[in-house]
């Protein structure tokens, strides 16, 4: 039992994890495609800056479900060993990243990580929130403060003595994460990285090609 248990959650984390909200949100309530507009990134961050912060608040909440419940399933509900828990969590990464229902295609995995990232060691998740925010807060840069949270997951897990297996998966995670923001980096290098705008700044305006009123306007 605890073996079909262990592989039919790993199977049910990717799938679930290759659900795109931001392309079910943006088209069911929006009527919109992110992959057309912005950076085309399929993210919770693009869906942010192209529809807004009803449609961004939604798919992060969807995204970052996709990476708790399988991980809280298999930990809190069936009880499976750690090691397939951890496994667990990689494959709902890994479906967001690489989603069977875009052909391979994904957004960067932050919001689905921090969600695995609840599930396993909530400690260590209030504290890459809260390194998130402030370098958020501070540089505006969201890839910079996805990275910085990444980083804060790893070397936290290693600091608060969690098992090898979790240390493990954290660094990997990380350098996974860090990879797929590898074109962000060489925007920051050159110092062309957008940066968001915070509803109480001055400016409001929104980045080219984003459609983000009309979607709050269009939604459901």
């Amino acid at each position: 039992m605890t073996a079909f248990a262990s592989i039919a959650m790993v199977v049910v984390a990717y799938l679930l994890g290759s659900i795109p909200f931001a392309i079910v949100i943006g088209k069911w309530f929006w009527h919109v495609d992110v992959r057309d507009h912005g950076s085309g990134n399929v993210g919770t961050t693009n869906v942010f800056r192209v529809l807004g912060r009803k449609a961004g608040t939604l798919v992060l909440i969807g995204d970052m479900s996709k990476g708790f419940i399988p991980v809280a399933l298999s930990r809190y509900a069936f009880h499976l060993p750690a090691w397939v828990t951890l496994i667990v969590a990689f494959a709902a990464l890994v479906g967001h990243m690489y989603s069977v229902f875009l052909r391979g295609g994904g957004g960067k995995g932050v919001a689905t990580g921090a969600g695995v990232v609840l599930g396993l060691t909530p400690p260590v998740f209030v504290a890459a929130l809260c390194v998130f925010l402030l370098t958020l807060l501070t540089t505006r840069i969201v890839s910079l403060a996805s990275i910085f949270a990444a980083l804060t997951f790893a070397i936290c897990t290693t600091a608060f003595g969690y098992p090898i297996s979790f240390i493990i998966l954290a660094w990997v995670a990380t350098i996974i994460v860090i990879f797929a923001h590898r074109g962000n980096i060489r925007r920051m290098a050159l110092r062309c990285e957008p940066r968001v705008t915070f509803p109480w700044s001055r400016s409001r305006s929104r980045p080219n090609g984003s459609v983000g009123d009309q979607g709050d306007r269009g939604a459901a």
